[in-house]
């Protein structure tokens, strides 16, 4: 077990060293070919600020875990040998998955992709994380079932892999944001996955964190008159929602009964750290469909546009809402010893439905206060169809 903390501990520093080396060079490539993210009415950013941040990842994340691995390996490691023929399937086809992702990311950054085209693709990604063996076979109490039949849990395997996708994509909408609730998931994955004895992934976990850590600081306190400001993009925010798919779909292959001191549901510890962007995706798409707008196009009506609206700043917004997903996930995960899981998932709707109607309240009450719509409720999406732009971080 030692030896695992400090291989996972190894990736994560391994990650933040490389990812400290190529996000200067990429921001440096990005002022000179005047690739940026230019402000518009709709964002909320100012100045330009390149978007390239996330074509750092994943070079960085496998870099730094085949490193690791190889010279575990070359030292005479044999568990870590076993690990990696164990997992084989699941590391190779991952592998294709996420290269197919981080190729989409960068050419929408660069040239534009349309929606529908990154819809197949995510599609296509899920099909080779279930050729990967990731697909749901058992929901684990969740509506009262179990073990489920395969031609159940693959097409529920493809939908939840491209909505988790899309809720990191969308999520991205302040500085840190996306960063700062992934690395919270990432954090609870790896420890989870070493808890229950499967380190490979915990490595994998750990080495996400450390590309996100840099990343956050450049996103967070980088400033753009200095040129050391930089979003992650549509390459950044895809990539890591795949990545955060895989490894929720890899804890659901885990038994509890085989664990008996870590008796968590492993549906809540899966669904748990995702649970703010997910439900915001739906809110949000719902709210779009009820307003007759267009699902797909990009408004300001998520969470942090709302906890703008009352009056909070990007930093403090932020703040707030990863450690609501922190709190959320760790009250989640250790409830779920003692409370039903239909139970706990219907007890988090009911808060996230009141949270929400408690800051539209405070935004209309403001909006009257200050004789200003700080919010466009009733049409909120009124953008022209920007379906071959690239998607921007800020909205």
């Amino acid at each position: 077990m030692t030896t695992w903390i400090i291989c996972c501990f190894l990736s994560t520093l391994l990650s933040v060293l490389f990812a400290g080396i190529l996000i200067p060079q990429i921001l440096l490539v990005s002022y000179r070919r005047k690739l940026f993210d230019m402000p518009d009415e709709r964002k909320i950013h100012r100045g330009t600020v390149p978007r390239l941040g996330g074509i750092a990842f994943t070079p960085v994340i496998l870099f730094s875990v085949s490193l690791l691995l190889g010279m575990s390996i070359l030292m005479g490691n044999t568990d870590m040998e076993n690990m990696m023929r164990i997992n084989a399937q699941a590391i190779s086809f991952g592998l294709c998955a996420l290269l197919l992702m981080y190729l989409t990311g960068m050419s929408d950054d660069l040239i534009g992709v349309r929606y529908r085209a990154k819809f197949v693709v995510q599609i296509f990604c899920a099909v080779l994380l279930i050729g990967a063996g990731m697909y749901v076979n058992d929901l684990h109490g969740i509506i009262g079932l179990g073990h489920i039949s395969p031609w159940f849990g693959i097409p529920l395997t493809i939908l939840i892999v491209v909505y988790v996708v899309n809720a990191i994509n969308l999520i991205d909408g302040i500085d840190g944001l996306a960063s700062g609730l992934s690395s919270a998931a990432f954090i609870i994955y790896g420890t989870a996955f070493l808890m229950i004895g499967k380190p490979i992934f915990a490595m994998l976990s750990f080495a996400c964190l450390g590309v996100l850590i840099q990343f956050f600081y450049y996103n967070v306190f980088g400033s753009a008159e200095r040129k050391k400001k930089i979003f992650m993009g549509d390459t950044g925010s895809l990539t890591i929602g795949l990545l955060l798919a895989f490894l929720g779909l890899a804890l659901l292959q885990w038994s509890p009964d085989k664990f008996p001191t870590f008796r968590t549901n492993p549906m809540i510890l899966a669904v748990s750290p995702l649970i703010i962007p997910c439900f915001d995706v739906v809110r949000v798409f719902l709210h779009r469909v009820r307003r007759h707008g267009n699902p797909f196009l990009p408004d300001k009506t998520h969470i942090h546009h709302k906890m703008l609206a009352i009056g909070l700043n990007q930093r403090l917004a932020m703040v707030l809402i990863v450690v609501a997903s922190i709190t959320f996930s760790i009250a989640n995960i250790l409830l779920s010893r003692y409370i039903e899981v239909n139970l706990l998932l219907i007890l988090d709707i009911l808060l996230w439905t009141l949270a929400n109607l408690w800051l539209t309240r405070h935004i209309r009450s403001r909006e009257r206060r200050l004789g200003v719509k700080l919010m466009d409720h009733e049409n909120p999406t009124k953008e022209k169809d920007s379906d071959n732009q690239p998607h921007n971080n800020n909205d």
